[in-house]
C-alpha cells in the first residue's frame, strides 16, 4: 500500500528539513505532500532547497490554517493510507509502520495516537487539562471513549477521509474531524505513541483560545454536516 503523508507547515524553519529527513527515511512506499501555510519566517527558502520525486510542494500565500492546509494536501494525494505529520519533531515518523498496521490488517479505518498511553513528555498541565475535557465531551456526544481527541498523529484509509467534507480552517479541524468519523460509526483503533512535546519558547502554538471553537465544532457537528 501506498502512503500519502500530509504535512502542514507554518514558521517550522528550525524543524522542517529534518522532520522531512525523518519521514524520508521510514522504510515504506510513501509520498510526502508539504504545504507550506504562509510561513513569515525561513521555512519557504528551505523547503525550496528540497528536490526529492517522492515530495510535493504547496505554498498558501497566506496563514489559512492546519484545516485548510490539510484541504490543499488532500487534492495532490494518491496514496491508499494517510497520514497526517506536524512539521515539529514532537511526532516520530519511525511510528508509521505499526501506525498504519491496524489499517493494512483490516480492523481499522482510522487510527489515532494517543500521547498519553505512551512515552511522552511530562509537561504543560493545562494542555492536558484542556485536552481531558475535549475528549470527555466528545466522548459523551458521541458514545466512544477516545483517550486523546487532539492528538496531531491521526491515520487514515484515503477514501474515508476524502470522503468527509472538511470545513474548519485552524485547529478545530482535530475536533471535527473526530466528530465525523464517529458519526459515520467508522472503525477506530487508539494505539500508544512516544511523544517529544514542544513549550511555546521551543515554537509551540496551539493555546488555551483554539479551545473554544474546538468545543464548538464538537456540538455543531454533532446535529448538522
Amino acid at each position: 500500500m501506498k502512503i500519502s503523508v500530509i504535512v502542514p507547515v507554518f514558521n517550522e524553519e528550525k524543524t522542517i528539513c529534518e522532520i522531512v529527513k525523518k519521514i524520508e527515511a521510514v522504510n515504506i512506499e510513501k509520498e510526502i505532500i508539504i504545504i507550506n501555510d504562509g510561513s513569515t519566517d525561513g521555512t519557504a527558502e528551505r523547503l525550496n532547497k528540497i528536490n526529492s520525486e517522492h515530495i510535493k510542494i504547496f505554498h498558501h500565500k497566506h496563514n489559512l490554517g492546519k484545516g485548510a492546509a490539510i484541504r490543499t494536501a488532500l487534492k495532490e494525494s494518491s496514496g491508499d493510507i494517510i497520514i497526517i505529520q506536524d512539521a515539529d519533531l514532537e511526532y516520530p515518523p519511525e511510528q508509521y509502520p505499526n501506525l498504519i498496521k491496524p489499517i493494512t490488517d483490516g480492523f481499522a479505518d482510522v487510527v489515532y495516537g494517543s500521547r498519553f498511553l505512551g512515552v511522552h513528555r511530562v509537561f504543560l498541565a493545562w494542555h492536558y487539562f484542556g485536552n481531558k475535557v475535549l475528549t470527555f465531551l466528545a466522548n459523551i456526544l458521541y458514545d466512544t471513549m477516545l483517550d486523546d481527541i487532539e492528538t496531531g498523529c491521526k491515520v487514515f484509509k484515503s477514501n474515508v477521509l476524502r470522503d468527509i467534507k472538511i470545513r474548519s480552517n485552524r485547529f478545530e479541524f482535530e475536533a471535527e474531524i473526530t466528530a465525523k468519523i464517529f458519526k459515520k460509526r467508522l472503525k477506530v483503533v487508539e494505539m500508544p505513541i512516544i511523544y517529544y512535546g514542544r513549550d511555546y519558547s521551543e515554537g509551540k502554538k496551539i493555546t488555551w483560545k483554539d479551545a473554544i471553537p474546538a468545543i464548538w465544532a464538537l456540538i455543531k457537528y454533532r446535529f448538522i454536516d
